[in-house]
């Protein structure tokens, strides 16, 4: 484990874990299962890994001056221009697997760019609004952490509701053994009602 004692390892721990959960979330599903549609606004698992693979190359890259080796594999830029959701959904030729691992290798990338800066190195967000793109590597690690935090949630939500597997982290769910969650849903909806 990092020593969280260190402000850089510390940050660069809860990314890392942030990223792992993501992937975590879409264990077992087939590919149709990783790309269906779980709310009105077409969120579905994979789209969620792939638009945070393709924001990590992003922030983690170009904002500091690099570029992930293979920039073809990531959305480009124009594809925003024809689709603004381009990088929410897997293409028919991308798969689950490919997509995963292309993540894993963004991370490789990202943790590169971590450990050979040091926290105040200077970047640039070029999409930011001008006066705001100036940023330091130790606030582009929380945004990005922070982001990537967001999606994970809702990760969590889009797998509950398909096969109700929950939890906080594959090694430690976070949730009560063995606890009644039918009683417990007509416990909160019996609550609930009373404000009706």
């Amino acid at each position: 484990m990092a020593d969280l004692g260190d402000a850089k390892a510390a940050l660069h721990h809860y990314l890392q874990a942030t990223r792992e959960d993501l992937i975590w979330k879409l264990d077992g599903l087939s590919e149709r299962e990783a790309r269906l549609p779980r709310t009105a606004t077409g969120n579905n698992l994979l789209g969620v890994l792939k638009h945070c693979l393709n924001v990590e190359a992003g922030y983690f890259g170009p904002t500091f001056g690099r570029e992930f080796p293979t920039p073809e594999e990531l959305v480009p830029e124009q594809a925003f221009e024809e689709d603004p959701q381009a990088d929410w959904y897997a293409r028919e030729e991308e798969t689950k697997d490919g997509l995963v691992d292309l993540y894993r290798r963004v991370g490789v990338f990202a943790d590169q760019t971590i450990e050979q800066l040091p926290l105040d190195a200077p970047g640039r967000v070029s999409w930011w609004r001008p006066g705001e793109q100036a940023v330091t590597l130790q606030r582009i690690i929380v945004h990005v952490t922070c982001d990537l935090a967001r999606h994970a949630g809702h990760a969590d939500i889009m797998r509950e509701q398909h096969d109700a597997a929950i939890g906080l982290r594959r090694e430690s769910s976070n949730i009560p053994d063995g606890y009644d969650w039918p009683a417990y849903v007509t416990k909160l909806t019996k609550l609930a009602d009373r404000f009706g």
